[in-house]
């Protein structure tokens, strides 16, 4: 199967999620201050890559054969990404949470709410492409939510050769450097609607329920 990469130009910055990710979702103006300072800073270091392939519904299923969840039921096909905004995130979030952690902080923010819109970005533009075809793709789904075991991390890397094609790697324990980066699968139905995203919003359809940074 062919593996493609892809660039993107960044992403509109989302502030709430950047508010929420940092536990404040109604900052003071000191706060908003100094997002604004970090954002600065940051968002010129940071490049916006991901590794992908579509699966047939056959090689999904030999894929994730023992995932029982209901996400991998009846699909046509399904998209494979390894995502990542580069390594400069990890070095700003090292050096101010030794010398400043409120700082630290808020770049660990922004590095969550930047791979999250970058995965977003990519998830809509299958989505559209599923839609020329007559189909809908599902929002993604990450190793390690639900029943969807961390474990398949080294079949992924392995799949869309993270290192070479993004500079993305894997460590033993299964933690990825750069660390903000994102492996996902987008299911691909012929389902007029996809039943996670009725509701609307990524929390919609995760299955985190005990997760801090729900929104509902």
């Amino acid at each position: 199967m062919e593996i493609l990469t892809k660039a993107y130009d960044a992403p509109p910055v989302n502030r709430r999620e950047i508010y929420r990710y940092m536990g404040d979702r109604n900052p003071d103006e000191q706060v908003r201050e100094l997002v604004e300072q970090c954002l600065k800073e940051a968002l010129p270091k940071l490049t916006y890559k991901l590794c992908y392939c579509e699966l047939t519904d056959v090689e999904t299923e030999k894929l994730f054969e023992h995932a029982p969840d209901s996400y991998f039921e009846d699909l046509r096909s399904s998209v494979l990404f390894g995502a990542t905004i580069g390594i400069a995130m990890d070095r700003l979030i090292s050096r101010y949470s030794q010398i400043s952690p409120v700082r630290g902080l808020v770049m660990e923010a922004i590095g969550s709410e930047r791979i999250e819109s970058l995965c977003d970005a990519f998830n809509e533009d299958v989505k559209h492409m599923a839609a020329m075809a007559g189909l809908n793709a599902k929002r993604r789904i990450s190793p390690g939510y639900g029943s969807f075991s961390i474990e398949r991390q080294r079949d992924i890397f392995r799949l869309l050769d993270c290192p070479r094609k993004i500079g993305l790697s894997l460590t033993e324990s299964l933690m990825m450097t750069p660390a903000k980066s994102v492996t996902a699968l987008i299911g691909i139905t012929e389902e007029a609607d996809c039943p996670e995203d009725e509701d609307g919003g990524k929390c919609a359809g995760c299955m985190r329920r005990n997760c801090s940074f729900r929104e509902r």
